[in-house]
């Protein structure tokens, strides 16, 4: 196979107990339980009707300003597969549009995320499907290639294998790792569970405070 211009189905995905478990949790306390570190960089947005979204990343590498590789994964994901695009961050050309999410919606995937560009705004924000991207533009894309699929990408600073657990909501997006899907969702469930407590206590106004003062003290702050 030519490196840089070459397919591989993705065989390999995360078990569909393990994404109906993450869709039940807010983004935020699974990235929590994985020492903060597997969230793409905050310049992401979501601009599809759809919110919230699980499912298994479906990785695809693109040059730059151009979507030739886009097109053919959106031909080959499975129906809730999340599409994940290394657009290198350009923000110049809009890799997908109307047309092409149109399609993955028809198609059932489960959402789109690109590090890059997308267009057609206002008819995104109607569709059935999660969008994430870095910006939009009106300019767009050439369709000629090279690039890859079914390899690991680069997406918003994480690296991202083919069949890993993406989550997202509107905080953002997190990576869960694929072999650790299973830990990481348990621990996450534990977490909420102690912010479900939290909540009630705050309501009820008896939410521990003390150890705010205690750990400024323990630092050494003036005053505490």
């Amino acid at each position: 196979m030519t490196v840089g211009f070459r397919i591989r189905p993705i065989s390999n995905r995360v078990d569909p107990s393990l994404v109906a478990r993450a869709a039940k949790l807010p983004v935020a306390n699974i990235g929590d339980v994985m020492n903060r570190l597997q969230a793409l960089s905050g310049t992401f947005h979501s601009f599809g009707g759809k919110k919230r979204l699980c499912g298994p990343a479906f990785t695809v590498k693109a040059r730059s300003g151009d979507n030739l590789m886009l097109h053919r994964a959106v031909d080959m994901a499975e129906p809730g597969d999340v599409i994940i695009a290394d657009g290198n961050g350009d923000l110049t050309v809009g890799l997908m549009g109307d047309l092409m999410l149109g399609h993955a919606t028809k198609r059932k995937l489960g959402g789109v995320i690109v590090d890059g560009a997308v267009r057609d705004i206002p008819q995104l924000a109607k569709m059935d499907l999660g969008v994430w991207a870095r910006g939009h533009t009106p300019a767009g894309p050439f369709k000629d290639g090279p690039g890859e699929i079914g390899y690991a990408v680069s997406c918003g600073g994480q690296v991202v294998m083919p069949g890993d657990l993406i989550c997202c909501d509107e905080d953002g997006v997190v990576v869960v790792p694929l072999a650790d899907a299973e830990r990481v969702i348990a621990d996450a469930e534990k977490h909420q569970a102690k912010e479900i407590q939290a909540e009630k206590e705050i309501q009820a106004g008896t939410w521990p405070r003390d150890w705010v003062l205690q750990s400024l003290r323990e630092k050494g702050c003036e005053g505490a």
